[in-house]
């Protein structure tokens, strides 16, 4: 179930809210892990039994490492045979289709194979499980012997299918012992419907400008097209992917919960280090805890330290997906992040601020290109009518700078804090006052242009045809 669908935002949520907030505060975590459930089981019931192995591996680990931790025995044992068992899983539905089809490719056979089915969000709820029994073992978190508290965690709908990926350590209070006052539930409906309106305002209409051209032949493209292809694509996905996020946070708010922040204006970054930092920051944080700082982090001589990066940003690449171009696109930001460490870092320093975004962004949009084509001579194909295989620009470039230049000005505008600075301002206040020569105060002036956003949001849901989530399939 998607959150941009009417049947989310017009039954689903409206239902599990009015039953949360009436029921009473001992039961409300079961209401919450029934919708979640059903939340997951949506148009594919088959596959929660998957999550729900997940959730069932994580609890009787958890109780193991956390007496381990107290015996002060077995807790190496503990946790690889934890990793083992949830990589087993995430092995076996997300990465055999593709290690089966290299050997048949490498070994000429046909193994009559059958495709397995990914289940949605498989690699968000695998990261979480492991996230628990680690800090159960390190003592970050305390161990969780009520499994519907477990099972909550790792399956509450807000965040299940496509993250930000919630630590344990994190919310760990919050599922036994959460409110939810005005402030909060408030401030979640301002979050969910800014995201909402990235979703269906801005990233869709970037989605639908890229998918036509990336659907295009590469080399009958112009320059100018593919380039078009490329910057929109590069918006729809921070728009899609910081939307959803944004949305999860807000309804996170609305039940009692406070995820930590995903995205912070990674457009806006000086350097490719510091756009990972700015970036998905939940799995940043998540890789660095529990694979860079645990392989020695920067604590090893320098050529371990690459040797970390290099396996941290290769893991990175496979997590996002099965595929030869996502092992390409970790490695050339692995590449990018010790460049800068070895000294382009440094050097960057010395230019101008703006210079330091000119590299950074172009770096960015060229990985997306990796990202977004799985066929490895497709990318070289798209890369030379980028830099001139084809005609410099042609009609179909005007028609889309044509049609869709306003959504492309908003699209770079919103990637900055210019925003939230001006509603964090008085100037939303005067504005309306000078226009509309009304006596109006901040809140009602900021209320004032929500309904509008959501109102405008909820009649492209309607009326859209094209509702697309990329992370979806991770």
């Amino acid at each position: 179930m998607l959150f941009s669908t009417t049947t989310f935002l017009f039954v689903f949520l409206p239902c599990v809210l009015v039953i949360y907030l009436i029921t009473p505060r001992k039961l409300k975590n079961i209401v919450l892990l029934l919708a979640s459930l059903f939340f997951y089981a949506w148009g594919e019931p088959k596959f929660l039994y998957v999550m729900l192995l997940s959730i069932a591996l994580n609890y009787v680990f958890g109780i193991l490492a956390d007496k381990a931790k107290r015996e002060g025995k077995h807790g190496k044992l503990v946790i690889t045979l934890m990793v083992i068992g949830n990589l087993i899983i995430l092995g076996i539905f997300k990465y055999a289709n593709f290690v089966v089809f290299n050997m048949e490719s490498l070994f000429g056979a046909n193994f009559d194979w059958k495709m397995i089915a990914l289940p949605l969000g498989i690699s968000f709820y695998t990261f979480q499980g492991i996230s628990y029994v680690i800090d159960v073992y390190r003592g970050d978190g305390k161990v969780q012997k009520n499994p519907l508290n477990i099972a909550l965690y790792i399956s509450l709908f807000p965040q299940l299918v496509a993250g930000p990926i919630v630590r344990y350590q994190t919310v760990a209070d919050q599922i036994e012992s959460r409110r939810v006052d005005l402030n909060l539930f408030t401030s979640g409906v301002k979050r969910f419907i800014i995201g909402l309106a990235k979703k269906m305002f801005i990233a869709n209409n970037c989605g639908l400008v890229a998918d036509q051209i990336f659907q295009s032949q590469g080399g009958s493209l112009s320059v100018g097209t593919a380039w078009i292809g490329l910057i929109f694509y590069s918006l729809q996905i921070f728009f899609d992917f910081s939307g959803y996020s944004d949305m999860a946070i807000g309804l996170g708010r609305m039940f009692g919960f406070k995820f930590l922040e995903n995205f912070n204006y990674p457009y806006i970054a000086k350097s490719v280090s510091e756009f990972w930092r700015r970036w998905h920051i939940s799995l940043g944080t998540w890789f660095k805890d529990y694979v860079y700082i645990p392989l020695g982090g920067n604590r090893v001589s320098p050529i371990k330290i690459y040797r970390n990066l290099a396996i941290v940003w290769l893991a990175t690449g496979i997590w996002h997906g099965a595929s030869w171009n996502f092992l390409l696109w970790g490695a050339y930001y692995g590449a990018f992040i010790m460049l800068e460490k070895a000294f382009l870092g440094k050097a960057l320093l010395r230019v101008p601020a703006a210079l330091q975004h000119v590299y950074a962004l172009i770096v960015i949009v060229f990985g997306w290109l990796l990202f977004r084509i799985d066929n490895v001579s497709d990318i070289w194909t798209y890369l030379c009518s980028m830099f001139g295989s084809g005609a410099f620009w042609d009609a179909r470039a005007t028609y889309y700078m044509h049609e869709y230049y306003m959504v492309l000005i908003v699209a770079i505008i919103a990637c900055t804090p210019l925003v939230k600075n001006f509603f964090a301002s008085d100037k939303l206040l005067t504005f309306m006052q000078k226009h509309r020569a009304l006596h109006i105060t901040k809140d009602i002036a900021t209320l004032a242009v929500l309904a509008f956003i959501f109102v405008y949001s909820v009649a492209l849901v309607v009326g859209s045809t094209f509702n697309p989530f990329i992370y979806f399939r991770f």
